[in-house]
């Protein structure tokens, strides 16, 4: 009965959390307090400009998502 009501509390919780890291458009200027980079996505697109994901720790130990534009991993410049 313990493991069912466990479950069933993280079920309720699981959209909360979600909607803490949904990904927050950076804005050209946007002043971002990044103390860590915990990961990178960036979506293979060639040279195309492609949504790219930033997940970070801020200096006081908060993470958050970020999406920003940018060329796609594929492109090089010669």
């Amino acid at each position: 009965m313990k493991k069912l009501l466990c479950i069933a509390g993280l079920a309720l919780c699981a959209p909360l959390a979600s909607a803490e890291t949904a990904p927050v458009a950076y804005q050209y200027g946007d002043q971002l307090d990044i103390a860590k980079v915990v990961s990178l996505e960036v979506p293979a697109g060639g040279c195309e400009i492609v949504e790219a994901k930033m997940t970070y720790v801020d200096s006081k130990g908060e993470t958050h998502v970020t999406s920003y534009l940018r060329q796609g991993p594929d492109c090089h410049n010669f």
